[in-house]
């Protein structure tokens, strides 16, 4: 299957973030995307938050009432690998790319989106596959619904 963007999503602080059709990314960040809380959100090394559809499907079977955006990612993407994203990773859009610098850490604010509020259970250390991850960015530029996703490890 080919890698591609299933989500893209803003919001003026907070969660859930909402859908948009196109995310414009600057090295400060997403167009349109405020963080409340910029001591651990938000700045050039975490200007955007990635996650993939799978990890969401997958917490959902599990019986989490997990959705697009409630988790507060910018890019939800779909079609690679669990695992195969890390820091250091390129994430390569038509018009943009990505370096990925870090997990996102969960906090409390996301509780809601899981089965009695463990918003650990996408918690990079205690679950390495299920990772959202903040990514600085190399080139800046526009990215749309079902662009292709390109990793480079």
């Amino acid at each position: 299957m080919l890698a591609k963007v299933t989500g893209l999503h803003t919001s003026n602080g907070g969660v859930p973030k909402l859908p948009v059709d196109i995310l414009s990314v600057t090295a400060e960040g997403c167009i349109g995307d405020t963080q409340n809380d910029l001591k651990h959100h938000g700045g050039r090394d975490k200007a955007v938050c990635i996650f993939q559809q799978e990890i969401i499907e997958k917490l959902n079977d599990e019986g989490h009432p997990i959705s697009a955006g409630t988790t507060g990612e910018n890019i939800l993407i779909q079609g690679i690998e669990l695992g195969d994203i890390q820091p250091g990773t390129i994430v390569k859009f038509p018009n943009v790319e990505l370096v990925v610098t870090q997990d996102a850490p969960p906090c409390k604010t996301i509780k809601k989106s899981f089965s009695d509020d463990n918003f650990n259970a996408i918690s990079h250390k205690k679950f390495p596959n299920y990772t959202r991850w903040y990514a600085k960015v190399s080139i800046e530029g526009n990215i749309e619904l079902n662009d292709p996703v390109q990793i480079i490890n």
